[in-house]
């Protein structure tokens, strides 16, 4: 049975300052959204689940290997369905190997809002920033 629409997942990674990771994309005027600020992430493949996905995803795009990463929400927007993932890292981007986009920087809350982002990540930014699952202390 084929899928209604694309899976995508994304990952946001938090440091201990609340500042969030996006990646600037690659300049290709062949690609979506060239040269914009984004969320790290991918597509799934048509037997992989989202968070299989995003496993992959963050290990060929920055060579991090996540481990049980954590769901923040799952949106319908209109041309994929999106799972985002998140979990707290602090390091520094100088020593991520980017093998997709042109560099990565972390983002105070005010800095994301303000940046218009691909993939109408606007909305995810501004969704976590308001439920801030960070900022919960954990019991």
């Amino acid at each position: 049975m084929a899928r209604s629409k694309p899976i995508g997942t994304s990952f946001l990674f938090v440091n201990n300052r609340s500042e969030i990771l996006l990646v600037l994309r690659d300049d290709i005027p062949q690609i979506r959204y060239p040269n914009m600020w984004d969320i790290p992430g991918g597509t799934a493949g048509e037997n992989e689940t989202p968070e299989e996905c995003i496993t992959r995803e963050i290990e060929e795009e920055l060579g991090l290997v996540l481990t049980g990463p954590v769901l923040f929400e799952k949106r319908e927007f209109q041309d994929r369905v999106e799972f985002t993932f998140w979990q707290r890292a602090d390091f520094d981007v100088e020593h991520i190997r980017l093998t997709e986009g042109q560099r990565l920087a972390w983002f105070s809350e005010k800095e994301a809002k303000r940046t218009h982002l691909a993939f109408d990540f606007n909305i995810t930014i501004d969704s976590f920033f308001t439920k801030a699952p960070f900022r919960k202390q954990l019991t």
